[in-house]
C-alpha cells in the first residue's frame, strides 16, 4: 500500500516537473523575443533650420475700439410708445429709435404757443400806442419781456419732447434691443448700444524702449483668434504724449479702414508694427514646435552612431514672432538643424524615425491658402 503511494507521489511530481520545464521553456523563448523586438520607426516630415529675412517689427497684444461708440439712453424719464429699430440694424445720423409718451408735453406746448400768440398781439398793439403817444415806453418794454418769456416756456416745452424724441447721433451698426414697447422708463436708461464699426481703432502699447523708432504713419498687421489666417492693416494714427508711470510703457493707437466690418469693438488681437529695415531670424514651420505648459520643444533629427537609421530628440527652445507659416526660434537651434515638422504627437524622446517629404505642403511666410 505504501509502495502505491509513493510511486504515485513520484509520478505527480514528474508530471509537475514537466510541466514546469515547458512553462519556464515558454517564458524564456518570449523574453528573448521581447529583447530582440524592435519598435519600428515612424514616418515623419522633416525641415531645417534656416536664416530668413523678415521685415523688422514689434508685436504687443490690444484691443479694438470703435471710432464712434455709445449707449443711447433717454435723457428723461417716460413711457414708451414707440420703436422704431431692429436690434443689429444698421442706421444713419438722425434716424428714430424710440419715442416716449410726449401727449402731455404737447398739450402744455398748445397752451404756451396760445399765450406766445396773445403776448405777441399785445406787443404788437402797444407799440402802435406807443407812436401815437398813447402808452408809455416802459409798457412796451413790459409787453416785449412777456412775448419773449413766454416764447422761452414754448421753447422749454419742444426740448422735452425733442427729448423724449431719442434719434441715432452718427451713423452705425445697432447693438441689442434693451426696451420694450410700454415700458415705462427711468432717465438714463440704457436702450440699446450703437457702434460705428467703419474705421476702428486698435489700442496696444509698447516699452519705453521703443519710442526712438516709433512714429505716426508705420504700418500696423493685427491678428485675431476670430480669424485664423487672416491679416488686416492699419497704421500708427496717434501715440500718446507721456508713459505708464509703472509699466514705463507708451500707448498707440492704430487705424484701420475695417470696410467689412469683422473686426469689432472689445476684441482681442495681436499687434504688430512692422519698422522700416530687416532682421535675419531663425525660423522653422509653425508645425514643428511642439507647445506645452513646461516650454516649447522640437524634435531633432540624428543619426545613429555606426548606422544610417535616425532618430528624434526632443529639444527645448525659446521662440519669437511668428510669420506666415513660419516661427522664429530665439534660443535652441543653430543653422542646418533639421527637425520634425509634422508627426510629432506620436514620437517619444529617442524614437526611431523614417523621412517622407513628399505630400507636404511648401511653407511660406506670406501664404496665400486658395478658396475652399
Amino acid at each position: 500500500m505504501k509502495r502505491k503511494i509513493a510511486v504515485a507521489l513520484l509520478i505527480v511530481v514528474v508530471v509537475v516537473a514537466g510541466l514546469a520545464g515547458v512553462k519556464a521553456l515558454q517564458i524564456s523563448k518570449l523574453i528573448g523575443a521581447a529583447n530582440s523586438f524592435a519598435v519600428p520607426p515612424e514616418t515623419i516630415s522633416s525641415a531645417v533650420a534656416a536664416e530668413q529675412k523678415w521685415p523688422d517689427s514689434l508685436t504687443a497684444v490690444g484691443s479694438i475700439s470703435a471710432a464712434q461708440g455709445v449707449t443711447v439712453a433717454s435723457e428723461v424719464a417716460g413711457t414708451v410708445t414707440e420703436i422704431d429699430f431692429e436690434s443689429g440694424a444698421v442706421v444713419t445720423r438722425g434716424d428714430l429709435l424710440v419715442r416716449l409718451d410726449t401727449s402731455s408735453e404737447a398739450a402744455q406746448l398748445r397752451a404756451a404757443e396760445a399765450q406766445v400768440e396773445l403776448a405777441r398781439l399785445n406787443a404788437e398793439r402797444l407799440r402802435t400806442l406807443r407812436t401815437s403817444n398813447v402808452v408809455s415806453q416802459s409798457e412796451v418794454d413790459t409787453a416785449e419781456a412777456a412775448l419773449k418769456q413766454n416764447q422761452a416756456n414754448a421753447d422749454e416745452i419742444r426740448a422735452v419732447i425733442e427729448k423724449k424724441t431719442i434719434r441715432a447721433p452718427f451713423a452705425g451698426r445697432l447693438g441689442i434691443r434693451l426696451v420694450n414697447l410700454g415700458e415705462s422708463l427711468d432717465a438714463r436708461k440704457a436702450i440699446v448700444s450703437l457702434q460705428s464699426l467703419v474705421p476702428v481703432y486698435g489700442d496696444f502699447s509698447l516699452p519705453q524702449q521703443a519710442l526712438s523708432v516709433l512714429t505716426t504713419g508705420l504700418v500696423v498687421q493685427v491678428t485675431s483668434d476670430a480669424y485664423p489666417g487672416q491679416t488686416f492693416v492699419g497704421t500708427v494714427t496717434a501715440i500718446n504724449p507721456d508713459l505708464d508711470a509703472t509699466t514705463r510703457s507708451v500707448s498707440l493707437q492704430a487705424t484701420f479702414a475695417n470696410p467689412n466690418q469683422l473686426l469689432r469693438p472689445g476684441m482681442f488681437t495681436r499687434m504688430e508694427v512692422v519698422l522700416p529695415g530687416e532682421q535675419t531670424v531663425l525660423a522653422v514651420p509653425a508645425t514643428a514646435i511642439l507647445s506645452a505648459p513646461f516650454g516649447d520643444s522640437v524634435y531633432l533629427i540624428e543619426p545613429v552612431a555606426g548606422s544610417t537609421n535616425l532618430v528624434a530628440r526632443q529639444q527645448f527652445v525659446r521662440t519669437g514672432r511668428p510669420l506666415g507659416d513660419f516661427v522664429s526660434v530665439v534660443s535652441g537651434l543653430k543653422p542646418g538643424d533639421r527637425v520634425v515638422s509634422s508627426g510629432l504627437f506620436k514620437l517619444r524622446n529617442g524614437a526611431g524615425v523614417v523621412i517622407n517629404n513628399d505630400i507636404v505642403p511648401k511653407s511660406s511666410t506670406s501664404p496665400n491658402p486658395p478658396n475652399g
